[in-house]
C-alpha cells in the first residue's frame, strides 16, 4: 500500500511529462531530453537510486524516450517540406563517430561531469537567444561540408552527455548561419533520429558493469519504467508542437526556448 500511495503520483508526473516532452520536441526540435532529463533527476533522487550513477540513468532513459518521438517530430516537419535534407546528410556519419565517442565518454564520466555539460549547453545557448540580434551571424550561408562534418561530430559528443536528440545545437549553428528559425527546428528535428538510438544502445552498455546499483527493470543506464511511463505519451503529443511551432512568430519562439533552458540550467547549477 504505501508502494502504491509513493508510485502513483510519479507515474502519473511522468506521464505529464511525457505530454511536455513531447510538445516541446514538435515545437523546438529538440528531441524533448531537456524536460525528460530533470523529471527524471527527481523521479530517481526520491526512488534513492545512487548519486553515482543517477545521472547517468536520467540521460540514458531520455535517450531512449527521444527514439520514437524524435521520428514522429521529423515526419511531422518533413511533411511541411520544412527540413534541409541536404545538411542532414552530411551530418549523419560525423553525428553517429560523435555518438560513439560521446558514449565512450560517458562510461568514464563522473556524475558531475554530465550535469556540468547540461548546465553549461541550456545556459550558453538561453543567453545568446535572449540577447541576440538578427546581426549576430557567422556568415549569411552555411560553411563547407567539412566545417559542417567537424561541427556535426561535436553534436554527437555533447548531445549524447547531455541525453538530448541534438536540436539545441542544430537550432544554434543553423540560425548563426542566418536560416530561418522554424527551417533550423524542423532539419534539427531530424537529427534526434541520428543519435537517440545508437546512443541509447551506448548507455545500455556502458552501465551494464553497474546493474547492482541501477534501480529494477533497468538495461545499463535505460530505466524501462522510465521509458515505458514517457515515451508512450511523448509520441502522442509531439504533432501538437509541430502544428504551434509553425504558428508563432520567430522571436516568440525564441524567447520561450531561451526561458525553459534558463531553467533547467539553473536547476542542474543548483545540484553541484
Amino acid at each position: 500500500m504505501g508502494f502504491t500511495a509513493e508510485f502513483l503520483p510519479i507515474a502519473a508526473g511522468l506521464l505529464v511529462a511525457g505530454v511536455v516532452t513531447g510538445v516541446l520536441a514538435g515545437l523546438f526540435g529538440v528531441g524533448g531530453g531537456l524536460v525528460a532529463v530533470p523529471v527524471l533527476y527527481e523521479l530517481f533522487r526520491i526512488l534513492g537510486v545512487a548519486d553515482d550513477v543517477r545521472m547517468h540513468l536520467c540521460v540514458g532513459t531520455s535517450l531512449a524516450v527521444i527514439a520514437p518521438t524524435a521520428i514522429r517530430s521529423f515526419r511531422g516537419h518533413l511533411k511541411r517540406n520544412a527540413v534541409d535534407v541536404g545538411v542532414l546528410r552530411i551530418w549523419t556519419v560525423p553525428v553517429l563517430i560523435g555518438v560513439v565517442g560521446g558514449s565512450a565518454l560517458a562510461a568514464i564520466a563522473p556524475d558531475e561531469a554530465l550535469k556540468i555539460v547540461l548546465m553549461v549547453g541550456c545556459l550558453g545557448v538561453a543567453l545568446k537567444l535572449l540577447f541576440q540580434r538578427d546581426s549576430w551571424r557567422l556568415g549569411d550561408d552555411l560553411p563547407g561540408p567539412w566545417v559542417l562534418r567537424t561541427v556535426g561530430l561535436g553534436i554527437g559528443v555533447l548531445s549524447t552527455l547531455m541525453g538530448i536528440g541534438g536540436g539545441l545545437f542544430g537550432n544554434l549553428v543553423l540560425t548563426l548561419y542566418g536560416r530561418p528559425i522554424h527551417q533550423s527546428v524542423a532539419t534539427s528535428s531530424g537529427l534526434g533520429v541520428m543519435i537517440a538510438a545508437p546512443a541509447t544502445l551506448g548507455y545500455m552498455i556502458a552501465g551494464w558493469s553497474k546493474m547492482a546499483q541501477l534501480p529494477p527493470f533497468s538495461l545499463g543506464y535505460v530505466s524501462l519504467i522510465g521509458f515505458a511511463l514517457l515515451a508512450p505519451t511523448s509520441v502522442l503529443a509531439t504533432p501538437w508542437g509541430v502544428a504551434l511551432a509553425h504558428r508563432f512568430s520567430k522571436r516568440t519562439l525564441e524567447l520561450a526556448f531561451a526561458a525553459y533552458l534558463g531553467v533547467v540550467g539553473v536547476r542542474f547549477a543548483l545540484t553541484l
